[in-house]
């Protein structure tokens, strides 16, 4: 079994926050005082795929510092 560094683990919870605010604003946005705009229907649409880069970032960041751990597990 291996032992992770929770450092570089704590280093995603920035972009989970992101997300999550993101999903909150997206609800928040949805409401009715906010049907009559143009901008926040735009908004809206593009918020999956804004989270889905953030995913792709954290994926990056997640597999970056799996391969630098195990390179200091080889040396």
């Amino acid at each position: 079994m291996k032992n992770h560094s929770s450092k570089k683990e704590l280093m995603l919870l920035p972009i989970l926050l992101v997300v999550i605010l993101m999903c909150v604003a997206g609800h928040f946005l949805l409401q009715a005082n906010f049907q009559d705009s143009n901008l926040v229907e735009y908004m809206l649409a593009a918020l999956p795929f804004a989270m889905f880069g953030l995913v792709i970032v954290a994926f990056k960041m997640a597999a970056k510092n799996e391969k630098d751990e195990q390179s200091e597990q080889d040396s």
